[in-house]
């Protein structure tokens, strides 16, 4: 997959092309379909497109009220570059794209520059200043240039659409298998692993401190079983997100601890999947009643049987 930081950037390659347009946080079913849409569209001598946004839309227009995000900017490339297109058209939701009004954003960007011969949009697209473009609009005005356009039904799920805000909600409320349900791929946080307190080290429970992006959804303060990858190799882990209340803590910290793993890994990257709800944080009245506690959550740690698909 070739990454476009420009419309203009085309790379030698004068094929038409056959392009899907969406933020795609997640990557979730919804939108795979949406790209399954995109590959099914694809005919001979044509190659295949994703436009999208460095950042979400909402941090431009309405700045500090952008939802956190499912997939930092790296894992949602690299889950449409899986997904098997030609070329990702990434650009920055700013005022040129903003104030750009819906039938020149159809006219000149999508057959003048990109030469779009099909398009794959989710069926509640919008698009241009004020959202006021749809995808009827985008047919009616594409259809005269040769183009298909294909509005793709929702993925349902239990009778409700399949979104990233429902994705983002089952997160949030420490539902992670349900997210991962929806994602069709498992939820991970990933980060690097920096210097704690030790506490854990003292207690006989080493832990790896995860420091993840800011803009990253986190589940509900809890532990959790999990599984961690570290140099290409699976770990059962425990994974602890919250303050620490026990011992007066403020700061919301990711700390996982791996069973049957002994090395000190500073600056190396922990990947944290497969999330799976064992208790509520707490605050104890004692350390030794932490301990037994801790003792009793490792019983959960287990490789679970889908994380080895």
């Amino acid at each position: 997959m070739k990454v476009h930081h420009e419309l203009a950037e085309r790379g030698g390659d004068a094929r038409p092309l056959v392009l899907a347009i969406g933020f795609f946080d997640g990557v979730h079913r919804g939108h795979r379909e949406i790209l399954r849409t995109l590959l099914r569209l694809r005919k001979p001598a044509q190659r295949t497109g994703v436009l999208t946004f460095v950042n979400h839309p909402s941090s431009f227009l309405r700045p500090g009220n952008e939802p956190p995000l499912i997939t930092t900017l790296e894992e949602r490339v690299t889950l449409l570059g899986n997904s098997g297109i030609d070329d990702l058209y990434l650009l920055p939701f700013d005022a040129p794209i903003a104030e750009l009004p819906a039938e020149a954003f159809v006219r000149d960007v999508l057959i003048d520059t990109l030469r779009v011969r099909a398009l794959a949009v989710g069926d509640n697209f919008r698009f241009g200043n004020g959202r006021t473009g749809d995808a009827a609009l985008a047919r009616a005005l594409l259809e005269p240039a040769g183009a298909i356009v294909e509005a793709v039904p929702p993925v349902m799920e239990g009778g409700e659409r399949v979104s990233s805000t429902r994705v983002r909600a089952a997160i949030v409320r420490g539902d992670v298998a349900e997210a991962d349900a929806l994602l069709g791929h498992p939820y991970a946080l990933r980060g690097t692993v920096v210097l704690g307190e030790g506490r854990g080290h003292s207690l006989g429970f080493p832990t790896a401190n995860v420091a993840v992006p800011a803009e990253k959804t986190l589940p509900a303060d809890g532990v959790y079983a999990a599984v961690a990858r570290h140099d290409g190799r699976d770990y059962a882990a425990l994974v602890s997100i919250g303050s620490k209340p026990t011992f007066g803590g403020t700061e919301r910290v990711i700390e996982a601890w791996l069973r049957d793993f002994h090395r000190t890994i500073y600056g190396s990257e922990l990947s944290l999947r497969d999330l799976r709800f064992v208790r509520e944080q707490r605050a104890f009245a004692t350390v030794d009643d932490l301990l037994r506690q801790m003792q009793e959550d490792a019983t959960h740690v287990q490789f679970p049987s889908f994380a080895l698909i």
